[in-house]
């Protein structure tokens, strides 16, 4: 059976998928930055540190098959904080894998590394990257970085741009972006269980009927999503959007406004009021 390690383990996502790996009995570590992880059964193997410290790093990575690394900051920051965690982490994450000789890593990208197209365009796996902000630039160039360690020293990583991932949707926006609990755990089944994968980057989404998505290329890795977010449309669409028009309009929601200068006449005729600095 594979060794895996989890790095972002405390965080949401890492939680939910640390939880389910340790019930199943699967070989993992799993760490946490800072706060020590308290183990969820007796002899589990967890750590914490500083995934800028190579020591730490190749403490994470020492006989381990596949990285899943949800570890960074996820959400909007100033770019400093963005660039040490989000860029120089990473770096010290495949660096590490290259001296510990991992063979595959499954990077948390995320739908912000796209996320100022507008909700009327429907997009491939090969559209234009078109970040919303500092946080979604750092997946943009997270992913030239896996795609660069793949071709000059063969480590394997598997992209995925998550989407909305929770345990069920709650607004509109949800209906096409809900990765659910349930096809997050079986995506990550196929990361690691999938042979030959090279460089990959899949849309982290559900089968969701209003998806702005096409997925067409996971078959590839074997994934294939049930979960469909519309079994909740009726009881979403019936409550106020939190959203306001500007997030709306475009595919990153709320994030687009951080920031946002520009004024503009939207597609319904609206003023498109620039939000202020965050």
């Amino acid at each position: 059976m594979k060794k895996i390690a989890l790095s972002g383990a405390g965080g949401q996502l890492g939680s939910v998928v640390r939880a389910a790996l340790i019930a199943r009995g699967t070989p993992l570590r799993s760490a946490a930055g800072s706060k020590p992880l308290v183990p969820l059964v007796e002899g589990e193997d967890v750590m914490h540190g500083d995934l800028r410290d190579p020591a730490v790093v190749d403490r994470l990575l020492e006989g381990v098959d596949v990285l899943i690394h949800f570890a960074g900051t996820s959400v909007e920051r100033p770019l400093p904080e963005i660039i040490e965690n989000n860029l120089r982490g990473l770096v010290e994450v495949y660096e590490g894998a290259r001296r510990q000789g991992v063979r595959r890593i499954v990077f948390a990208s995320s739908n912000h590394a796209i996320g100022m197209y507008p909700v009327t365009e429907h997009l491939g796996l090969g559209c234009e990257l078109r970040p919303d902000g500092f946080y979604g630039l750092s997946k943009v160039w997270g992913e030239a970085l896996a795609r660069m360690y793949w071709d000059k020293h063969g480590i394997e990583s598997i992209c995925v741009r998550i989407g909305s991932c929770l345990e069920r949707p709650t607004e509109p926006r949800h209906l096409s972006t809900w990765f659910g609990h349930q096809d997050l755990l079986h995506f990550l089944d196929r990361c690691v269980e999938a042979k030959d994968v090279g460089f990959l980057t899949i849309w982290g989404v559900s089968a969701n009927t209003r998806s702005w998505w096409d997925n067409s290329g996971a078959e590839r890795l074997g994934y294939r999503p049930t979960q469909d977010a519309e079994i909740y449309a009726e009881e979403i669409l019936a409550r106020p959007n939190p959203l306001d028009a500007l997030s709306q309009r475009f595919q990153g929601g709320s994030f687009v406004g951080i920031d946002y200068s520009r004024d503009e006449v939207g597609p319904d005729g609206a003023a498109a009021t620039a939000a202020r600095p965050v």
